[in-house]
């Protein structure tokens, strides 16, 4: 059986929430997403693996500072060291626009048992254990698959139809070179359709689209090895599709998910697989509803209590409350920042509730929504201070969207002109 460490999107340099860690000179951040990934590379050597696939996403943009990359290149050198063959794959957040990427200087450089997959590829690897073949799939664009005068004139359902089809195309064209006695996987770094997303449809660089599972579902491939997605998840168990999701915790929305990496033992037509928790910096968020308290001792008083039951040593909290104007004077803030300074990092975030809250308009329905001017006189209607500057600011609306003074003349259907921008953007 081949030993391997299956690890994705470490996205080092990540420094959101960290400090100054006043003994290294090093954000704390920074030193988190290290440690995490110390201690998978750790993982390959003690075991120690026959092979490691990291899944893309090496860093948050394709220019990394050369802090950065010097700690990565470090941690993947001992690797190296010990002549454990690793595949770097691409993902979005590793491409450089169509120029190039972060990860292929260990390819010019000619790291020993590296391969960069940047491209479309097969890999066949002798490992001690024996030898594997790797598909590689990087992160693809649709200007990667399609040119832009393939896709003039269609629409975009039609544009993500000949996407697939052509993807289908070069994997079965991959598929068909497999040396069938090999054990086989495909990494991927890509979207697929039936995954549970989270904070990467925010950090998403680049415009891909959505592989479906009956695209890797494949009875060629033993395993299918996929990153982008940060949220550990099985797709399917056969093959087995997995998503080990990132190593670090990226931010709140990621709070309730559990980080680290799949190692798996495979042969041909044979594999066991396990996730393996990394202790990631955890994320705590405490919600408090004062609105309802009248008198002024409990409002502080119920905000102190909400912190004592939350673990926050050496988290990363936000403490958001919800609170009437009238209420903000009886909370003591020098003393919820006391409360809150065994934390890693915290914020305090306040919602003010006004007691004459305005409502919806019922009448800005579907129709305003897509006449802006429409919309802005129904909410300068409801906007008693800004009655008075209603001719300044419906000429100002005009001018953003290049009409004249004259009254708005009518243009293509909104809806339409959205998909042919969104079309423009894609290839």
């Amino acid at each position: 059986m081949i030993k391997v460490l299956h690890l994705s999107d470490i996205h080092l340099g990540t420094l959101t929430h960290g400090k100054l860690n006043p003994l290294t000179g090093i954000n704390s951040r920074l030193e988190d997403f290290e440690r995490s990934l110390s201690l998978c590379i750790e993982r390959a050597i003690t075991e120690p693996a026959d092979l490691v696939l990291f899944g893309g996403d090496a860093f948050p943009d394709a220019m990394p500072a050369p802090q950065v990359q010097q700690i990565f290149a470090s941690q993947f050198r001992r690797l190296a060291d010990r002549q454990i063959p690793t595949v770097l794959l691409v993902g979005n957040h590793d491409r450089h626009s169509q120029t190039g990427n972060s990860l292929s200087i260990y390819r010019s450089l000619g790291v020993p048992g590296f391969i960069v997959g940047d491209r479309l590829e097969t890999h066949k690897i002798m490992t001690k254990s024996g030898g594997i073949q790797i598909i590689c799939l990087p992160w693809l664009t649709r200007s990667a698959m399609l040119t832009k005068a393939e896709t003039e004139g269609l629409s975009v359902e039609a544009v993500g139809k000949e996407l697939l089809k052509r993807l289908e195309l070069v994997i079965e064209a991959e598929v068909r070179q497999l040396d069938p006695e090999l054990p086989t996987i495909l990494l991927g770094h890509l979207m697929a359709d039936r995954a549970t997303v989270g904070a990467e449809r925010f950090l998403a660089a680049g415009v891909g689209f959505t592989v479906p599972l009956s695209l890797l579902a494949r009875p060629e491939f033993d395993y299918v090895a996929l990153g982008h997605v940060h949220k550990h998840q099985i797709l399917c168990q056969d093959p087995p599709i997995v998503y080990p999701g990132s190593i670090e915790r990226v931010d709140f929305g990621e709070e309730n998910e559990e980080k680290g990496y799949v190692w798996l033992e495979i042969a041909k037509k044979q594999i066991s697989f396990e996730f393996c928790v990394l202790p990631a910096r955890p994320f705590r968020t405490i919600e408090v509803d004062l609105t309802g308290l009248t008198a002024p001792p409990q409002i502080q008083s119920r905000l102190m209590e909400a912190i004592a039951k939350c673990e926050i040593e050496a988290a990363i909290v936000r403490l958001i409350y919800k609170v009437k104007p009238e209420q903000i004077p009886h909370i003591d803030q020098p003393a919820l920042h006391l409360a809150l300074e065994s934390a890693h990092t915290y914020s305090i975030l306040s919602e003010v509730i006004e007691n004459n809250a305005r409502l919806r308009l019922a009448s800005l329905d579907r129709a305003a929504i897509l006449d802006p001017l429409h919309a802005l006189k129904l909410y300068i209607s409801t906007r008693s201070d800004l009655e008075p500057r209603t001719e300044e600011l419906i000429k100002a609306t005009k001018e953003l969207l290049g009409e004249k003074d004259s009254a708005l003349n009518p243009i293509k259907n909104p809806l339409e002109h959205l998909r042919e921008t969104q079309l423009q953007i894609a290839i």
